[in-house]
């Protein structure tokens, strides 16, 4: 927290300041209805997801039913607001979208990773929650990387290539954590900590560029925004997703060390999209190139 404070203030005079004219038009009132409505939406979506395991249906079904109407609401409200909070024809822009989908995927797989090995490591292998944190320090790996070997790599092979890279580094670390067993050491967890640290390293900052990339000046942070939103959204996602199955795994007596083989298979699913419109996304840079 101090170390971002520092730098924030650091950074402030060179910051470029908005040019005020008198000609420019005045703000209307902050879009509220339009954040209380989408929050909520996202909000009972997610509890949606998480009670599917064990709450009554029709309280699942009810929750769905509810986030639908808000999202539905939200689209409404935005379509009449003088200053929306999002622009509806901004979400019309598909290397937008896509970059904004690959950012959910990445952050689905990795919340719902760590949540089942940090169980894996901590109920059933007895560490503690130091030893945990240390076991998984490899995934810093690119603070070192990313701003050294990814922007070559970009430079090299364009971006939506690199980011494909990294989401198939996810894949690979869920796949390659798929045959834990019960006496596991740390030596065969490590591949899968590097490939999700290498994911992280390839697809985190190409996926910035790609949410900013030809966007007007006066529309950075909104991308920005919703790239952030993405990334958050997709972690709530996954996570509530990888515990949803993990309880109904156990209610039905499912053995834990099963069930946790089982349950990656939603960041499998989560990285598995990230590839499909990653892919996507190369195809058609590649298409507009020609």
């Amino acid at each position: 927290m101090l170390v971002s404070i520092v730098l924030l203030l650091l950074a402030v005079p060179f910051v470029p300041r908005d040019r005020v004219t008198s000609d420019r038009p005045k703000r209307g009132r902050a879009d509220v209805a339009g954040a209380v409505t989408v929050t909520g939406a996202f909000l009972t979506l997610i509890a949606a997801i998480e009670q599917s395991s064990h709450a009554d249906p029709i309280v699942t079904a009810s929750l769905a039913i509810t986030s639908a109407g808000l999202f539905a609401a939200f689209v409404a409200i935005e379509r009449r607001a003088q200053e929306p909070l999002v622009r509806l024809s901004f979400l019309r822009r598909m290397p937008l979208l896509r970059a904004y989908a690959g950012a959910a995927s990445l952050a689905a797989g990795f919340m719902g990773f760590q949540f089942l090995v940090v169980l894996y490591l901590q109920e059933q292998l007895g560490w503690t929650a130091l030893q945990s944190s240390l076991a998984m320090l490899v995934l810093g790996i690119d603070a070192i990387l990313a701003p050294t070997l990814t922007p070559r790599l970009v430079a090299r092979f364009g971006l939506w290539p690199v980011t494909l890279g990294g989401l198939a580094f996810a894949a690979a670390s869920f796949l390659l954590f798929l045959p834990v067993g019960p006496d596991w050491t740390y030596a065969a967890m490590f591949p899968s900590f590097l490939a999700l640290g290498l994911a992280f390293t390839f697809a985190y900052g190409p996926l910035t560029v790609a949410a900013t990339d030809g966007v007007a000046d006066e529309d950075q942070g909104l991308s920005g925004g919703l790239l952030y939103t993405a990334f958050q959204f997709g972690a709530a996602i996954g996570l509530a997703a990888t515990s949803a199955v993990l309880m109904a795994l156990a209610a039905d007596g499912t053995a834990p060390l099963e069930a946790t083989r089982i349950a990656l298979g939603v960041p499998l699913a989560a990285s598995a999209l990230g590839i499909v419109v990653a892919i996507g996304a190369v195809v058609a840079s590649r298409r507009r190139r020609a």
